[in-house]
């Protein structure tokens, strides 16, 4: 059996989707026009932290949480924002904003590096992460 290896299946989602510098998704996020959405696992969450004011959303439940149909949708991705998606290093986000863009979602895109970069770089993290309920 052949598999498509997943750094593949990465890079070629990365050429067709939206990928926000750490800075842009920041300043989108501050200036109301955008929403982070961490879809670390909530493990990854409790033992690292994360970014204030994010929305957590396990990538496991993502795709129900957002799809209006779904009898597990969440109400906080009822929203006009852009949603910014993150992991720990920006490989899972690129699958999952990917996904969404499947599902019909326009205004979406992942964070550069993911929470990796974002903690690297000195930037603000919050030890409680909200979880959408």
């Amino acid at each position: 059996m052949t598999i498509t290896p997943v750094k593949t299946l990465v890079a070629s989602a990365k050429e067709q989707i939206e990928t926000l510098s750490q800075e842009d998704a920041e300043a989108q996020v501050a200036a109301g026009v955008s929403q982070f959405v961490d879809i670390r696992d909530i493990r990854e969450l409790k033992r690292e932290g994360g970014i204030p004011g994010a929305i957590h959303a396990p990538r496991g439940m993502l795709e129900f949480w957002v799809d209006p149909a779904s009898p597990y949708h969440k109400p906080e991705f009822n929203t006009d924002k852009k949603l910014v998606l993150f992991c720990a290093s920006a490989w899972r986000s690129a699958l999952a904003v990917k996904t969404l863009q499947d599902m019909g979602f326009e205004n979406i895109a992942e964070m550069e590096g993911g929470f990796g970069a974002w903690k690297k770089r000195g930037a603000m993290i919050e030890e409680q992460k909200k979880e959408a309920k």
